[in-house]
């Protein structure tokens, strides 16, 4: 494959043209179309179509476009190893996976002890649905994935759960909404607006057994897969919302909401999946004595 070809790609795919992209790279739209073509033809599938007086890419030519991505961003990393290198200096990168589900500010407290090791550290961080980053982690295009479900023994992958803590979950409200709802916690949710996580979260199935054993039926106004869009709804006042008890303080500080109630019933777990059955990694040690030693340890 002609590599060239594959960024003059790339950079009119990213630029939406290859009018902003001859600007981008200096060179004439012509030149671009031609080396384009070329692509296309060395790989037997178009990957742009006009659409009016536009180029859209087709589907072959998003699958090439996440390809090319994947490449480049390779190559960026390639080049500053390699600087770090003739600088004399040695960074350890550190590629982490964090599942769509674990809140973005406990995933920041559980990383951040990685970056406070003695030698320099370079953090790669990336996010998405928990068998999505398994798979990664298992081609050692990750070092770590953090989720709040254990590897099950179902998935064929060769790795390993380490048990980072527990937390309790804590209902939130605005002062507002919290003046109409009836009763004492947690009965006052009973018909009450309510903003809840989507099926595939660990918690989500903890919540409907609790709703149902504490005889409660809300008002589901929203499901959400990302709890931080979750709580942008909660602090406009449009449900009552669950986070982790961990992050009490920091939830009523920042989004101007109060603690209606707290359920030990109610536990969210994290670990810290990884290829390593004893722990080496010297982030991973980090991480992991940081969450069972201070994190987690109340």
């Amino acid at each position: 494959m002609n590599f060239k070809h594959l960024y003059y790609f790339w950079v009119t795919a990213r630029a939406g043209g290859v009018m902003r992209a001859g600007e981008q790279l200096h060179t004439t739209p012509q030149t671009l179309s031609g080396q384009i073509k070329l692509l296309e033809e060395s790989l037997g599938r178009k990957l742009f179509r006009k659409s009016g007086r536009q180029l859209e890419l087709t589907e072959d030519g998003r699958k090439a476009l996440s390809y090319a991505d994947d490449i480049f961003a390779l190559g960026s990393e390639l080049q500053a190893a390699m600087a770090n290198t003739k600088a004399g200096v040695r960074t350890l990168e550190f590629r982490v996976g964090v599942a769509d589900s674990v809140a973005k500010s406990v995933a920041y407290r559980l990383l951040e002890p990685a970056l406070s090791i003695a030698e320099p550290v370079r953090l790669i961080g990336s996010e998405g649905k928990f068998p999505d980053l398994l798979a990664q982690l298992a081609l050692h295009r990750l070092d770590l994935v953090i989720a709040d479900e254990p590897l099950s023994k179902r998935i064929s992958v060769k790795a390993f759960n380490h048990a980072l803590g527990t937390t309790p979950m804590s209902f939130f409200c605005t002062p507002e909404l919290r003046a109409t709802l009836k009763g004492k916690f947690p009965q006052c949710l009973h018909e009450a607006p309510m903003l809840i996580q989507g099926s595939s979260s660990s918690v989500r199935q903890q919540l409907d057994g609790w709703l149902v054993r504490h005889k409660i039926q809300p008002r589901v106004v929203g499901e959400f897969d990302d709890g931080a869009l979750m709580t942008a709804f909660g602090r406009e006042g449009r449900g009552v919302f669950m986070s982790p008890g961990i992050l009490e303080k920091e939830t009523v500080a920042q989004y101007g909401v109060e603690v209606i109630g707290r359920s030990d019933e109610l536990v969210e777990e994290f670990f810290a999946v990884s290829v390593e059955r004893r722990i080496s990694h010297p982030c991973v040690a980090a991480i992991t004595q940081n969450a069972r030693g201070r994190l987690f340890s109340g």
